[in-house]
């Protein structure tokens, strides 16, 4: 008998302790790990292989990059091409990718160079991406590629606007200079200027 008082005792203790539960308090006592980020649904538009920095210099050497200008990397990988703007020129940039790891490291790229509050970077889709305040626009992507996004960028940019491409052309419209040149590993590069002057190209 007793030790049927002492179970029934302890049953109604248990359900008094769940009736003054509070649900509210679920969510501090969650153990599952946040989830990460995820990617726009968005095309790739290249596989992610950095830009050499000998290149990243060059191709802001060839836009003629200022402290004035605006940069815009579509498809910005880790960001070195925008944090060297703004490092080295002191201008602002913005850097697209469509994977957050790539975004990370961009932002751990502004962070260790000291350019945080020049540079941005988002998680983003280049063929949806604003380039109308930009001054340069760069890529390295794939020939296909860059004729996706070459109506974007030449019905949004201003006359003037410089667009550099690494290894792959913008098709049939001429560049105003195009730079070949051996890497540091021999390998040739090329890089081509483009200037903006007002007309959309399909």
């Amino acid at each position: 008998m007793l030790t049927h008082m002492i179970r029934l005792a302890a049953t109604l203790s248990l359900f008094a302790s769940l009736m003054a539960f509070d649900p509210g308090t679920l969510g501090t006592l969650s153990t599952q790990a946040p989830q990460a980020p995820k990617r726009p649904d968005a095309p790739q538009l290249a596989p992610y292989v950095p830009t050499p920095q000998e290149v990243v210099d060059r191709m802001l050497a060839l836009a003629n990059v200022k402290k004035s200008d605006f940069v815009v990397d579509l498809g910005c990988g880790d960001g070195r091409i925008v944090v060297t703007a703004a490092k080295t020129y002191g201008a602002r940039g913005l850097g697209v990718d469509i994977d957050p790891v790539r975004i990370d490291e961009a932002n751990a790229n502004a962070k260790a160079a000291g350019v945080t509050h020049l540079v941005e970077f988002k998680l983003q889709d280049a063929l949806k991406t604003d380039v109308s305040n930009a001054t340069v626009v760069t890529t390295y992507l794939l020939s296909q590629s860059n004729l996706k996004v070459r109506p974007l960028i030449t019905k949004q940019l201003k006359p003037g606007s410089r667009i550099v491409t690494h290894s792959f052309s913008m098709g049939d419209w001429a560049p105003t200079k195009t730079e070949t040149f051996p890497d540091a590993t021999g390998r040739q590069r090329t890089i081509y200027l483009y200037l903006a002057d007002g007309k959309v190209r399909q």
